[in-house]
């Protein structure tokens, strides 16, 4: 018998302890309300660290976790759920971590081929009142949390006083910064769907640069997929993306966001995220519905995925 296309148990995890668990709690609704109009038997919950109950209801076919950020997407979320012998949405614990690091995915990128821009790491105990970024970043530069997504605490330096400034700033509540130099030109995203990328997306913000207002609370930011570059940059850009998937082990799903120098045309990618958002702004959702796969499709299509790759208990 084919249950292939049976209705499923499944549980969304949304909320979390991130800094975007706002965004969070919005994509794990709008997957949940989903699911259900596929037919499924959907449990939306919270979970933290130290509260794991929603792992443990039961009947329980597979967790669609929706969690953004520190323990929803670094690895931790998914070595609980592995514990549980529970197959589930998106990568496993150590891809995730390896994405989540944005350091250690630019050396393993480095490692791969993959151009990236010139970067360096600045934690607090190295940081001084006459701190510069090193020969090769230059200003403006990029400087964001290490280990954080949505663009939080992300912003564009054009001098060394609002450099010094922000990262004295961010010192306060995090340990490590990532500096690295501005590629200046058009913005890309690139969504990924069981290893195929799907069509690319400009992203044209009417800010500075696409921040977290602008992925998330207005409504201005231009979305594109008539994209004025070459058919081979174009061409370019999505295998980088799909290597830079495979580079950190990716599964099911993910986003690689790349930069394209306005000068030279060269491709450069910036990070990978491996839980991307499913809010009414996010670009997965929109980038599928371009390739003809409406959101609950693409829910459905998810949660099949996990059942069909569901795999033996101490996945790492």
């Amino acid at each position: 018998m084919d249950n292939s296309r049976q209705p499923l148990h499944i549980t969304v995890l949304a909320g979390g302890i991130s800094a975007e668990r706002d965004v969070s709690i919005l994509s794990g609704s709008q997957i949940a309300a989903s699911l259900r109009r596929c037919g499924h038997h959907v449990r939306l919950m919270d979970i933290s660290p130290t509260d794991a109950s929603a792992l443990d209801l039961r009947p329980c076919d597979l967790v669609f976790p929706a969690l953004h950020g520190v323990f929803g997407e670094d690895g931790a979320l998914q070595e609980m759920i592995e514990s549980r012998n529970l197959p589930y949405v998106g990568s496993g614990p150590a891809a995730s971590r390896l994405a989540m690091d944005k350091p250690a995915a630019k050396i393993a990128m480095i490692d791969r081929g993959i151009p990236t821009p010139d970067w360096q790491v600045v934690s607090a105990d190295q940081f001084t009142p006459h701190w510069v970024p090193r020969a090769g970043i230059g200003f403006p530069c990029i400087i964001k949390p290490a280990a954080e997504g949505s663009s939080v605490a992300c912003r564009i330096c054009r001098d060394p006083v609002e450099a010094r400034a922000h990262l004295e700033g961010c010192f306060t509540a995090y340990d490590v910064m990532l500096v690295e130099r501005y590629v200046p030109g058009p913005e890309l995203t690139v969504g990924i769907l069981d290893s195929q990328a799907l069509p690319l997306i400009q992203i044209r913000p009417k800010t500075n640069f696409y921040d977290y207002e602008a992925k998330y609370s207005r409504d201005d930011t231009e979305y594109l997929f008539d994209i004025n570059l070459p058919p081979p940059v174009r061409q370019e850009i999505s295998s980088m993306a799909l290597r830079t998937y495979h580079c950190v082990d990716a599964r099911h799903l993910a986003r690689v966001d790349v930069m394209v120098d306005a000068q030279t045309l060269a491709p450069w990618v910036l990070e990978i995220n491996t839980m991307p958002g499913f809010t009414g702004h996010s670009l997965v959702p929109k980038a599928a519905a371009h390739a003809g796969i409406d959101f609950d499709s693409l829910c459905d299509r998810l949660a099949r995925m996990a059942v069909r790759d569901a795999v033996a208990p101490g996945r790492v």
